[in-house]
């Protein structure tokens, strides 16, 4: 009886340290999985889900993610959208675990392109500029041009049609200022 005693108890220390062997290439192939995960793989897989961003700024904004772009997000908060480029954001809550992979052409597509269909819309849009730590500053008007790495906005009074009389300046906003831009739902990004 001694020595069946003994072969189990061999038997299952051998299948205690397999299990943890097991266990400990399972966590490092998780770990490593995990590395090869971008955020825009992250935040395509939130698409149609609540999601908050915390901007530079301090500003916190939050709502159904609509798009993911290569350089930008967009979400939908009734009765408007944001486009917030990933250079303004200092946190996503509600981000998730799910990851989906290069969703098409939309994936691609940079922030010049989506500011091009605003200004090819003649959107009514508001620009929040970051002015550094905790400061921010807005802008109403249409987006008149877009460059590569820039953008003119003419201003006007809210509510005010983009008229010749009504724009009371042209302004450059390079992108890297962009904290985000509101515009009314509707006038689709």
């Amino acid at each position: 009886m001694r020595w069946d005693a003994l072969f189990d108890d061999m038997e299952a220390q051998l299948a205690a340290e397999q299990r943890l062997a097991l266990e400990s290439e399972i966590a490092e192939r998780a770990r490593a999985e995990m590395a090869g995960i971008s955020l825009i793989d992250r935040l395509r897989g939130v698409l149609g889900g609540e999601l908050s961003v915390l901007l530079s700024s301090g500003m916190r904004i939050s709502g159904v993610l609509a798009h993911v772009g290569s350089e930008w997000i967009v979400l939908n908060e009734a009765p408007q959208q944001w486009l917030v480029p990933y250079a303004a954001v200092v946190s996503y809550q509600g981000a998730g675990r799910r990851v989906l992979q290069d969703a098409g052409v939309r994936a691609r597509l940079g922030l010049a392109s989506a500011l091009r269909g605003l200004a090819r819309d003649r959107a009514e849009v508001t620009v929040h500029l970051t002015m550094g730590m905790l400061q921010e500053r807005a802008l109403f008007g249409v987006i008149d041009r877009v460059g590569k790495d820039h953008f003119d906005v003419a201003t006007t009074a809210a509510g005010e049609a983009r008229r010749h009389r009504n724009v009371s300046s042209v302004v450059t906003v390079p992108f890297g200022a962009l904290a985000a831009l509101r515009s009314l739902r509707g006038q689709e990004i």
